[in-house]
């Protein structure tokens, strides 16, 4: 093209292109009051205008976007707006108040500070000191982006299918959100719904697919009417429908209920009606479940408890059970224990009102390779040691009757060994010789303090 054709070109297409650069200013509103308003020529040949006290809306079209404050600076050259008292900033995707606002417009970033409430299309409520917004800019970003620190918090209220809704908030020192749907929350993050709470130093959420993930020192305590407590490394939440079904503890696992301790590498916990349903508990750790009678250690356990209340539990692969023996009745060195290849545990599942009533261990059964070494009374019951039985065969059952062991059956290859103490040949020279034993053995008196 010849330079006289391009310049013919510039000048036909000038006025197209100032055309459309002023469709896409901001422009104050007729509706704002001329009063209090002052503009100042710039050697560029924009203008700072300042609008004072009374009012001022400013309209960008192309944008959207509207306006509204107390007063206003507009300055030219940056192409920046920063609006002062009662600060009002709508968009499809925003609707903001603050005391202070500051629009940069070739950036399409708004900063808003002092008593901020932002407002996101999916329910999403932020409050806090500062929020910094990025709109959507073609060839810079392709979804908005809202970074909150000092301590914002985030409020979301969700519905279910059946149109009732439940509020999840977020705590924390810093907030940056992605879009509508992925928040990121750093620095000493308390999350709240209806039915936990959790805590941790950094938060995940993705609100679309309905996954929370919390990490480092993570933990997360029930509020219902049972209260229980998980802890880990890394904690994940999903949820359907808005409502939690399954928590995953991985590294370092415990759970911690009125029943039962769980603890594991790894800890899934399967939620149903608020209330805990089920617990599944493996990894190279192996799975610890402690209650008030029993320890039961195994590769992997699985405790089913309807209702958050502790019906039965599975432990699979070398495991093992422990329990303290009645020490009230005699003396025991050891403690009763129960081997096999998995170990059923069953507890008292009557129905009972007192929701605060700790389950009770019913029975233990053991199947494959199964030994058990438990404590008796001895027939003499002026000893105080106790009588050992000890069996082994396919599968060993113990059954239980108020926390203590009542009758003991073995099935297939049953073989073991009872034996009683034996009582001490000449009790009365046993007796001088244990008070013997025990003058010679007590502890020396401490030496005096040097006057």
């Amino acid at each position: 093209m010849t330079r006289p054709a391009l310049a013919a070109f510039v000048a036909a297409m000038l006025p197209c292109v100032m055309a459309a650069q002023d469709r896409e200013k901001c422009k104050f509103d007729p509706a704002t009051p001329n009063t209090n308003l002052e503009r100042r020529l710039q050697p560029s040949g924009q203008y700072n205008t300042y609008i004072g006290r009374g009012g001022v809306i400013v309209r960008c079209p192309t944008r959207n976007i509207t306006l509204r404050a107390d007063s206003l600076e507009s300055y030219g050259d940056e192409s920046r707006l920063f609006l002062l008292g009662h600060v009002h900033y709508v968009e499809p995707r925003l609707d903001l108040t603050s005391d202070f606002l500051t629009y940069h417009q070739q950036f399409e970033r708004i900063v808003a500070t002092s008593n901020v409430v932002a407002i996101l299309p999916n329910g999403s409520t932020l409050r806090g000191p500062t929020v910094d917004y990025f709109r959507v800019m073609p060839g810079v970003r392709d979804v908005t982006r809202l970074l909150a620190p000092q301590r914002p918090t985030i409020t979301v209220v969700q519905k279910d299918s059946t149109g009732k809704s439940d509020t999840l908030t977020v705590l924390a020192n810093t907030v940056n959100m992605v879009g509508d749907s992925l928040v990121y929350a750093s620095g000493a993050v308390v999350m709240t719904r209806p039915e936990v709470e959790g805590k941790g130093d950094s938060l995940f959420l993705d609100s679309e697919n309905e996954l929370m993930v919390l990490m480092r020192d993570p933990s997360i305590t029930g509020r219902k009417d049972r209260p229980f407590t998980l802890s880990g490394v890394r904690l994940e939440l999903t949820s359907a429908n808005h409502k939690l079904q399954r928590v995953l503890a991985m590294g370092q696992g415990k759970a911690v209920s009125e029943d039962m301790t769980l603890a594991s590498d790894t800890i899934d916990l399967r939620v149903s009606n608020d209330l805990l349903d089920r617990a599944i508990a493996w990894g190279p750790g192996r799975a610890k479940a402690n209650s008030a009678t029993q320890q039961i250690v195994a590769d992997s356990i699985d405790v089913r408890m309807p209702g958050q209340r502790v019906r039965e539990l599975h432990a699979v692969r070398a495991a093992a059970a422990e329990a303290q023996p009645d020490t009230s009745r005699f003396k025991a060195d050891t403690v009763d224990w129960l081997r096999g290849d998995t170990i059923v545990a069953r507890f008292d599942s009557a129905a009972t009102r007192d929701t605060t009533r700790v389950a009770q261990i019913k029975e233990l059964v053991a199947n494959g390779k199964a030994r058990s070494w438990y404590h008796l009374p001895p027939s003499d019951t002026s000893l105080r040691q106790s009588a050992i039985n000890y069996v082994t065969g396919r599968q060993i059952t113990v059954a239980f009757q108020q926390r203590k062991a009542s009758n003991v059956t073995v099935i297939e290859k049953a073989a073991g060994v009872y034996a009683e103490p034996k009582p001490p040949a000449n009790p009365k020279a046993e007796a001088t010789n244990t008070k013997a034993t025990k003058a010679t053995t007590a502890k020396p008196a401490p030496p005096k303090p040097p006057r």
